[in-house]
């Protein structure tokens, strides 16, 4: 049924007896609806607004021929030939006034698709009405109005074209991550006759290879996915890189209902190579569908913690669209027809530039394979504080401790002690200060390693066989502020910018007595990172602090000021620094080959257990500094010196 709308002079004719208040109150209404508002735009705006909300109840449609559509019926068309972008319906404006000829109306709307990505597919069409015999303007409705290339049983597809993702390089410009072959090992759940027997076999192969994986493949749910598989699916295991595979390949293939799947994916030279810091890249997850819809589809691949996920959209670069027309197939299912109505290139992804060298991030890392406490090696070019290399461990699993560490620095602090104690000339290389095996301080009781005692001896001698007893003493000499601000004077607490988050440290200041005499030593409140001790070494090293570079381009906006060192001072911490390699507590590195060694162990406690230790040393060689760090590691001399000596032994020549 049509909606009663009278024409001008069909509203001032009546039919039957009306009173007169009635003939009066529809005179009224029939002025008011001969005003410049009716016509056919009035049809197109309703129009116009339905489709965006979905709902055409106030347009009223016919077909070509004329024959009445109803507007649910146009609603569930519309859907229909949206297909893809059903669920984004686009912006529609009426571009020009409609032209009336005689009985029939034409406009122009504009039609605005937003897809993903915030790109506008936009064009316009045009609508056509004709006028019933009631003067109610009807918009003709046909699947091009739409598109113009759509007909009925057609549908809008979308496809997503990927963009090339940038690489991540190496201070040289050359790709870290690239691609690598890897193998997909999986289980056809059909072909398993014994799955208990299969499921220990698959996890005793994994344990075997070497350097292990870690995490280790977890095998123990194996059982209940082959039953909720289909019987001929490949239920995937694990996927291997290419050379931990042949390691075990003949095993693999030998057990019954495996299969194997050769493909290549964007890694990094070896399964632990800066793991922590570059981050990897992986198949969107659900919950990053869900968290940005409008970003991610499924099969995107994307950056997981570290530079990858935090330069995850610049890397990624802008994924290209092409709407093209589909049509159903016996199936039910849309198949292009080779029609494409948009088409928008991907934009490839931008590189990351790094300071990273492949070959000291190579020594650091095997430096650590060994180490299954959690641990980190940092390295730092002197001359220009590039950083060379940040491992953390154990294996390529764990955060990146290297940076983001916040512990206590133990002995290792006794270096930022004696620039302090030298710029204040509370003391000199020469000057004797007794190595007490104890020291009380308002009560506490502070003693040497082992409970050790020098007697008197020369500072220099204090600092390199690490007497905590003849530190704690000269605590006074710095006050209530000076221990901070000769870690300030290394960089330590300072605002770093290297394009990824990194811990400077918290120097203890004004605190009591006793805390002042914990502090000078690296205990009490003091906490630093790895990162931050290598920096602090390269500073005692080139004689001024300059903030680490990582990230090179995009460059850093706001890095910190670089700022100079007492020159006196620096040189004395330097010359004890190498007697901690030559009659000191590190006397394992004096034989390393190339430069002399210089350094300065740490042991660090890190609750009310004397016995619960970290593990620390600090040094340079040539134009490398770095930090060894391992998490409850106990006496340096037994964890942290060696894997200093394998990394030292392990560096390019």
């Amino acid at each position: 049924m049509h909606q009663f709308h009278p024409s001008c002079a069909d509203r001032l004719r009546f039919h039957g007896s009306l009173i007169a208040i009635a003939v009066t109150v529809l005179a009224a209404g029939a002025l008011a609806a001969c005003s410049a508002d009716d016509g056919p735009k009035s049809s197109i705006d309703a129009f116009v607004a339905g489709w965006r909300k979905g709902d055409l109840a106030a347009v009223e449609f016919v077909d070509a021929t004329g024959a009445e559509v109803s507007a649910a019926e146009v609603t569930r068309q519309l859907k229909e030939l949206s297909g893809d972008l059903a669920a984004t319906p686009p912006a529609v404006v009426l571009r020009s006034e409609p032209k009336v000829d005689a009985g029939t109306a034409t406009g122009t709307i504009t039609v605005d698709w937003t897809l993903p990505g915030d790109t506008h597919w936009t064009y316009d069409r045009q609508v056509r009405l004709n006028r019933d015999d009631d003067s109610t303007w009807r918009v003709i409705w046909e699947p091009q109005l739409v598109q113009e290339k759509l007909v009925k049983g057609d549908r809008l597809g979308l496809r997503r074209d990927a963009a090339r993702r940038g690489g991540i390089l190496d201070a040289a410009g050359r790709p870290m991550v690239e691609p690598r072959p890897v193998v997909r090992v999986g289980v056809q759940p059909n072909q398993v006759p014994d799955v208990d027997s299969l499921v220990e076999e698959l996890d005793a192969a994994f344990r075997a290879i070497r350097p292990a994986l870690s995490p280790a493949v977890d095998v123990a749910d194996l059982p209940d996915r082959l039953v909720k598989a289909e019987p001929d699916a490949f239920v995937e295991v694990v996927t291997l890189r290419d050379d931990a595979y042949r390691q075990i390949k003949t095993r693999l293939q030998a057990l019954p209902g495996t299969r194997f799947d050769a493909e290549k994916l964007d890694l990094a030279p070896t399964r632990e190579f800066a793991r922590a810091l570059l981050g990897s890249v992986d198949a969107a997850q659900a919950d990053d569908l869900a968290a940005h819809p409008d970003k991610y589809a499924v099969g995107d691949l994307i950056g997981q913690g570290g530079l990858q996920e935090r330069y995850d959209d610049r890397l990624r670069g802008r994924s290209g669209f092409t709407v093209l027309v589909e049509r159903s197939g016996q199936d039910g299912e849309g198949a292009p027809t080779g029609a494409e109505l948009f088409h928008r290139d991907p934009e490839p992804g931008q590189a990351v530039k790094t300071s990273l060298d492949v070959r000291t991030q190579n020594a650091a890392d095997a430096a650590l394979r060994a180490e299954q406490r959690r641990s980190a090696v940092v390295a730092v070019r002197v001359s220009d504080g590039a950083v060379l290399a940040a491992a953390n461990g154990p294996g390529a699993a764990g955060e990146n401790l290297a940076f983001t560490a916040q512990v206590p620095p133990g002995s290792t602090f006794k270096m930022v002690s004696a620039v302090g104690l030298l710029d204040r000339g509370a003391v000199t290389p020469d000057a004797v200060v007794d190595c007490l095996q104890t020291l009380k301080v308002q009560g506490r009781s502070f003693k040497n390693s082992e409970g050790f005692a020098l007697g008197r001896v020369p500072f220099r001698t204090d600092f390199a066989k690490s007497c905590n007893t003849a530190f704690a003493s000269l605590a006074p000499e710095l006050g209530g502020e000076g221990l901070a601000l000769a870690g300030r004077s290394l960089g330590l607490e300072g605002q770093w910018d290297l394009g990824v988050d990194v811990f400077t440290g918290k120097v203890s200041a004004n605190g009591s007595p006793v805390e002042r005499a914990a502090a000078i030593f690296g205990q009490g409140k003091t906490v630093v990172s790895p990162l931050a001790m290598a920096a602090a070494t390269a500073a005692v090293a080139r004689g001024r602090f300059e903030q680490p570079k990582l990230v090179l381009d995009p460059a850093p906006a706001a890095p910190a000021a670089a700022a100079g060192l007492k020159p006196s001072s620096v040189k004395a911490v330097r010359a004890m620094m190498r007697e901690v390699v030559t009659a000191g507590t590190a006397t394992a590195l004096k034989d390393v080959p190339g430069q002399p060694v210089q350094g300065k162990t740490g042991t660090a406690e890190y609750d009310n257990d004397p016995a619960h230790t970290h593990s620390w040393f600090i040094g340079w060689q040539g134009d490398v500094a770095f930090a060894v760090f391992v998490e409850g590691g106990g006496s340096s001399t037994e964890s942290a010196v060696p894997i200093a000596e394998r990394f030292l032994r392990a560096l390019p020549r």
